[in-house]
Parts: structure tokens; C-alpha cells; sequence
């Protein structure tokens, strides 16, 4: 039976920078998908998100389509205050952009936004919701 998830669906001009900086998320490999002809060239990839959903990205193709797979706003969960941090440094290294400053909102939590390297917004929270 297949495990109900979510998926966000990205295509990147520079899909090889998108992997370094998933991948500095804490994001997984699942697979990658290469062109033969040029292996520049991602025509499909799935990376996990621990053990629920993640991303599925590829490069983008100019066939009229890329724009809606752009600018996106993914709010990603990690398991605390501190991972919040960590994750926040190893983003900025991997090519990331802080957009906001660290808040602890009255709801709880920590949270900052950044953007990846072609501007999608990613907000990196430790409050899970109810």
C-alpha cells in the first residue's frame, strides 16, 4: 500500500546547486535522473524529507511550463530550537540567503526565512503545528 505524502515540485536552472543545498537542508537522495545526451541536465530527482514526502525537482526545460514550477514557499519543520541554527548555517553556506531575522513567535518555536540560490523561500520553523 502505498504511504500517503507530500511532494513539492521545483525545477531549477542550476539543478545541481539545488542539490548541494537540499542536500545542506537535511534532505535525502531518493534518485536522480540525468539526460544521456547531457548529463548537465536533471530531468528527474526526488529527494526525501525524513520519513515524510520531500521534493521532486529537475532542470528547467523552456518548454513554456518552468514558471509554475518556480518561487516557491515551503515551510519545513525540523525537530528543534538548535536545529533551526544549524540548519540555518549549513543553508548559507551551501549558497542559501537569510530573508528575516530569527523570531520565537507566542505560538511557540523558532523560525527564520531564507531563499535557496534561484529564490524559492524556504521557512525553517521548530513549531510542528497542532
Amino acid at each position: 500500500m502505498t504511504k500517503p505524502q507530500l511532494f513539492q515540485c521545483l525545477r531549477y536552472q542550476d539543478a545541481d546547486a539545488a542539490i548541494r543545498f537540499l542536500t545542506a537542508l537535511g534532505f535525502t537522495e531518493a534518485f536522480v535522473v540525468r539526460d544521456e545526451k547531457d548529463p548537465a541536465v536533471i530531468v528527474h530527482a526526488q529527494f526525501r524529507w525524513r520519513d515524510n514526502g520531500g521534493i521532486m525537482f529537475g532542470s528547467t526545460r523552456g518548454d513554456g511550463n518552468d514558471s509554475s514550477f518556480s518561487k516557491a514557499y515551503t515551510n519545513l519543520v525540523v525537530a528543534s530550537d538548535a536545529e533551526v541554527d544549524a540548519t540555518l548555517a549549513r543553508a548559507l553556506s551551501a549558497g542559501g540567503t537569510q530573508l528575516s531575522e530569527i523570531t520565537e513567535p507566542d505560538h511557540g518555536g523558532r523560525t527564520v526565512t531564507i531563499s535557496d540560490p534561484e529564490g524559492n523561500r524556504w521557512n525553517l520553523d521548530s513549531y510542528p503545528g497542532e
